[in-house]
């Protein structure tokens, strides 16, 4: 499993509209190949969005950094200071705190 952290600031983009936009195209995120999960973050205090995205492999993370919907978010005239990192999951400690729900509850890659 992989995780991939995206974080930006908004630039002539108010949260309100935002915030619609992220309901109007979260469907494209829930069918990408291979996304466990993305969870959407603000702190409006700082101005910072983005998403917590899970990746079955890194194969799917790697295949979703080389596409389109990828780079329009890092290349978005509204989105300022776009980063990306990514991670590898340690499982075993991962599972005894309950994360990413027990490592997805008997997915192959236990």
């Amino acid at each position: 499993m992989q995780i991939q952290v995206i974080n930006f600031q908004l630039k002539d983009l108010p949260v309100e509209e935002f915030q619609t936009l992220c309901d109007a195209i979260a469907p494209q995120w829930a069918a990408i190949p291979g996304l466990v999960s993305k969870v959407w973050i603000a702190n409006e205090a700082t101005n910072t969005y983005g998403g917590v995205y899970t990746w079955e492999t890194r194969e799917a993370l790697d295949n979703y950094l080389q596409s389109d919907l990828f780079k329009a978010i890092m290349t978005n005239p509204n989105f300022t200071n776009a980063t990306s990192s990514e991670f590898d999951v340690i499982e075993g400690p991962t599972r005894v705190t309950h994360g990413l729900a027990a490592v997805v509850a008997g997915s192959p890659s236990q």
